[in-house]
């Protein structure tokens, strides 16, 4: 064991720092102060030279005053909001609403003597939640809801929706509910809950945190292990490369050019976009994770595992157990098991199931395309419990490889209506598979997409490699001097912005 914030560590953030100073040698000096304001066009991400830079100097006064507790729980929050200013201008604001109102009713919760009072306290808690998610999210959604069966139509509001804002709500609801139900028993400071609800490494993008996980962190002393030293630097490295390199290379060069125009291009470019999206969604979510995860030990913080190589799963059931953990472990402690799960019989726990799936869809997004995307992942879930209940297979490396194969593509399939810009995109995607593959052209596809493809298969290569290589590469990084640690992220740093386009992506995520 030794203090995280020890000479080495201090040392290491001195290189990191000289690191990233490149990263502006353009930047106009005259509008130098700009970079610190918000601009909707260019929201603040874990990726971008600039926050690489105000991180190093957030931790170099953030070991100055590590011993002053309350200083330093002060000082996370600031910088928290200042994050999410940068990432969302002044609904930062919504944060202190979030966490005033929830802290006050939780107290009051826990207070009450009365059931009734209680779940009183509660329903406000939900109502003031779920309106904030309802209008920012989902107001334009029920208006074209409402114009299709209307006479006359309603025009549609001028709504910006807060980044993260479907993370930090479900947040700040799994507290009242967990008091609720008598899991936990409500922080005694309001700049506790306030450092819990906007703590910024999963702030816009998760993982979704519990209270009863994360809490009891705040006020403990931070010592730290040198494998959680190397941990986290591996997880950062982990993080750039996935989103910098793989999802948005990818992205730019190829899925977006077939997903915006899919009748321009063969079934067979189709199919090869759908395996490259499937790729680029888990690179770029997975990748914010684990720059989340590894930022957060970086500052003496655990938070869980929010992917588990989703793509090895052998059935959607297992799928969603390894993909979005925090979100498909929220859901179904606070909506399917609180909808009854499958405690009232089988067609109950199926009605449930659709119900949860469809409703974890539409948290995704205000669109149609994201009901079918759940609907379908439901339907397959309720067909699998079937399957399961009058069907027995051996488990084996050949069921395992062939449920490995037709799992990955039952999720490709939803993939397409994720992704396409609406239900007509989609089917188009589907039909010119079917119906225009061209394999005369398959040759000239993977030539003139070389680079694409290659990312590809590292990429696909890096998510089954067993994770016990994965313990080795960290072990081996603990082995080395920060010097070396350094040196090796200066390289990724390098290669990002070898491979980055002229704009820095937002991730996918960010819009829920």
């Amino acid at each position: 064991m030794k203090d995280f914030f020890s000479g080495e560590i201090e040392s290491f953030i001195e290189n990191i720092k000289t690191i990233i100073l490149f990263f502006f040698d353009k930047i106009d000096q005259n509008n130098l102060f700009n970079i610190f304001l918000y601009n909707p066009k260019e929201p603040i991400i874990f990726n971008s030279g600039f926050f690489l830079f105000i991180f190093c100097v957030f931790l170099l006064f953030y070991t100055i005053i590590h011993k002053h507790k309350t200083l330093q729980i002060c000082y996370i929050i600031l910088f928290s909001f200042y994050f999410y200013y940068k990432s969302s201008g002044i609904y930062f604001i919504l944060l202190f609403l979030t966490a005033s109102s929830d802290f006050l009713l939780a107290n009051l919760i826990y207070k009450s003597t009365s059931l009734k009072y209680k779940r009183l306290f509660l329903t406000l808690s939900l109502l003031i939640n779920l309106s904030l998610l309802g209008y920012f999210k989902y107001t334009n959604f029920f208006i074209k809801i409402f114009n299709d069966f209307a006479i006359n139509d309603v025009g549609t509001l001028s709504i910006i929706l807060p980044v993260g804002i479907s993370f930090f709500i479900f947040q700040s609801l799994s507290y009242t509910i967990d008091i609720y139900r008598g899991k936990i028993i409500p922080v005694i400071s309001y700049f506790d809950f306030l450092f819990f609800i906007s703590f910024f490494p999963q702030l816009v993008a998760g993982p979704i945190v519990r209270a009863s996980d994360f809490i009891p962190q705040i006020r403990k002393n931070i010592v730290i292990k040198d494998f959680e030293i190397s941990r986290a630097i591996f997880l950062i490295i982990s993080g750039l490369v996935k989103k910098a390199i793989i999802s948005d290379y990818i992205s730019i060069n190829f899925v977006d050019r077939i997903f915006d125009n899919p009748l321009l291009y063969s079934g067979f470019e189709n199919l090869m976009a759908v395996y490259a999206y499937a790729l680029q969604i888990y690179c770029d979510f997975s990748g914010y994770s684990d720059m989340a995860i590894g930022i957060a030990l970086l500052m003496g913080f655990n938070l869980s595992i929010n992917f588990n190589s989703p793509y090895q799963s052998s059935s959607i059931t297992e799928f969603w157990r390894r993909w979005h953990i925090s979100l498909s472990t929220w859901l179904k402690d606070y909506l399917y098991i609180s909808m009854g799960g499958n405690r009232k019989g089988k067609i109950r726990q199926y009605f449930n199931l659709l119900i949860t799936m469809l409703l974890g869809g539409l948290w995704h997004g205000a669109s149609w395309k994201f009901v079918i995307w759940g609907g379908i992942h439901g339907i397959v879930l309720i067909i699998e419990k079937i399957f399961n209940r009058y069907i027995v297979f051996k488990q084996n490396i050949f069921t395992k490889t062939i449920g490995v194969i037709i799992t990955f593509h039952i999720v490709c399939l939803c993939w397409i209506f994720f992704r396409a810009s609406d239900y007509n995109t989609s089917l188009n995607v589907i039909t010119q598979i079917a119906y225009n593959f061209d394999y005369k052209i398959i040759n000239d596809v993977l030539s003139g997409y070389k680079n694409v493809f290659i990312l590809c298969l590292f990429g696909y290569f890096l998510h089954f490699i067993p994770e016990h290589y994965e313990l080795k590469t960290i072990k081996l990084l603990n082995k080395t001097n920060t010097i070396v640690q350094a040196f090796i992220l200066a390289i990724i740093i390098w290669i990002v912005i070898q491979v980055k386009s002229a704009e820095i992506l937002p991730y996918i995520y960010f819009q829920f």
